[in-house]
């Protein structure tokens, strides 16, 4: 057994060797075999409503444009020069019909393909010398969107996108599609943190235990409608697909009186129930439970929660989606989405608005608890003790691997997947299964390139010839 294979067997059973939150070759490994392959959080439809309207997003080192072309499709172009390589877009939003790269001048529509090369005919003899047709921007290897979300993935050969998030999208519909119309996004929010991007995702899929300790302070200045953050063993832990999560038990009562105990108003509690399945209504109305926190595996995560936001006993639900970007082992940036049901009222998306900032906007409250916990641990992490410790992370097993709390039957829990209720540690170990599978797997080898042409994207290249 290599040391690598001893590392992820621990990781598997759920003793962590702690140096994987500040190690440079668990790093690289994560670069070659993982964002390599895995679907990864780039934007949502929402940010182009209009064609010409562009983001520009990263997966580790690579920036790609997402831009709504002319004919109405969002892409996600490379964002590099055919020619000598620079940076064709460097604003990071707008709104253009073409690109025009800042060094020599040649220029692209916002589909990609090359329409301009300055002295084209005295450079390079005309289209005898360079043929301008079918020259474009190289597209992501692999681009999937689902309710709007835009995911890429560098793997031209992976799996479809839906397939890949598979049950877990029965959860994502809670976050992104209250409404025929589904959300539309503001922001996002960017900063860095000294941590590593890991730890975020692990605490969002499924750390109901630090909430009594960490955030203590914030529940019990009366925030929430919640006496005590210990409320949150009440709540279940669950994972499904490629994702999971955390939810609060809510009180006694209808599907109607459970989401207005949240703050829903009637108009959103009626799209809810026209979008929603039988069973995802089920999960709240019947079995009495609200989505919280959840991961998308590897670093995509949400949150749903319900504070206080004026001088009231009424509270407002807000939303939020982020991405853990990794810069380096121990640093990771931060994009913070609002996300709010397209469809709802204006004076609710300002309030609810207001209820993100104040919780998990870059100066939220919950995030700068959060933040300190996780640098601490990151910085720990980098010392030479540090390879000598394996983390328990079994909370919610027996010895013999046995749950603490047996999954939720079918009668208790409408969802799909494995649902326990009270304090567990079930979906990180998940989401650190799934990455321990995608670090033992041999790189991804990548594919011959010339210009204006790539192993990956090659259909979208011979339609636009």
């Amino acid at each position: 057994m290599t040391e690598l294979d001893a590392l992820l067997a621990n990781v598997r059973r759920g003793m962590i060797p702690a140096h994987i939150y500040n190690d440079a070759e668990i790093f690289r490994l994560e670069r070659e075999r993982l964002f390599s392959r895995a679907w990864t959080f780039v934007g949502h439809e929402s940010e182009v409503p209009q064609p010409g309207d562009y983001v520009v997003r990263r997966v580790l080192d690579d920036s790609f444009i997402i831009a709504r072309g002319q004919d109405g499709q969002v892409r996600a172009l490379f964002n590099m020069c055919l020619h000598r390589g620079m940076q064709v877009c460097r604003a990071e939003t707008g709104n253009a019909s073409h690109f025009r790269c800042p060094y020599h001048g040649w220029s692209y529509r916002n589909d990609g393909r090359l329409v301009g090369l300055p002295f084209h005919a005295d450079a390079y003899g005309g289209e005898a010398g360079f043929p301008r047709k079918g020259q474009a921007l190289l597209p992501a290897p692999a681009l999937g969107i689902y309710n709007g979300l835009i995911f890429v993935n560098m793997d031209p050969d992976a799996e479809p996108l839906e397939d890949y998030l598979g049950d877990f999208t029965f959860y994502l519909d809670y976050y992104t599609k209250q409404s025929p119309g589904g959300i539309e996004l503001r922001g996002p929010q960017r900063w860095r943190v000294k941590a590593n991007w890991k730890i975020g995702a692990e605490n969002f899929a499924g750390d109901m235990y630090h909430t009594p300790q960490t955030h203590t302070s914030v529940v019990e200045i009366g925030l929430f409608r919640e006496p005590k953050a210990a409320k949150r063993k009440d709540g279940t832990t669950y994972w499904a697909g490629n994702g999971g999560g955390t939810t609060y038990k809510l009180p006694p009562g209808t599907l109607e009186e459970r989401l207005r105990y949240v703050g829903y108003a009637d108009p959103v509690i009626d799209t809810m129930k026209q979008t929603w399945s039988a069973e995802q209504q089920d999960l709240v109305g019947r079995d009495g439970f609200m989505i919280s926190a959840a991961s998308v595996f590897p670093n995509m995560s949400m949150v749903h929660n319900w504070p206080k936001v004026e001088d009231s006993d009424d509270v407002l639900p807000f939303i939020t989606l982020r991405t853990w970007q990794p810069v380096g082992p121990d640093e990771t940036e931060v994009l913070s989405w609002f996300a709010v049901d397209a469809a709802a009222p204006e004076e609710f998306k300002a309030l609810s608005y207001k209820a993100y900032l104040m919780c998990f906007g870059s100066t939220g409250m919950f995030e700068q608890d959060d933040v300190e916990n996780w640098v601490s641990l990151t910085s720990t992490a980098g010392g030479s003790m540090a390879r000598r410790l394996l983390l328990n992370s079994r909370m919610g097993l027996l010895a013999d691997d046995t749950p603490v709390s047996p999954a939720l039957g079918p009668d208790q829990w409408a969802g799909p997947g494995e649902s326990h209720i009270g304090y567990a540690e079930f979906g990180q170990r998940n989401l650190l299964s799934r990455w321990a599978d995608y670090l033992e797997r041999p790189p991804v080898q990548p594919g011959q390139t010339s210009i204006g042409t790539a192993a990956g994207g090659q259909k979208e290249k011979e339609a636009l010839a």
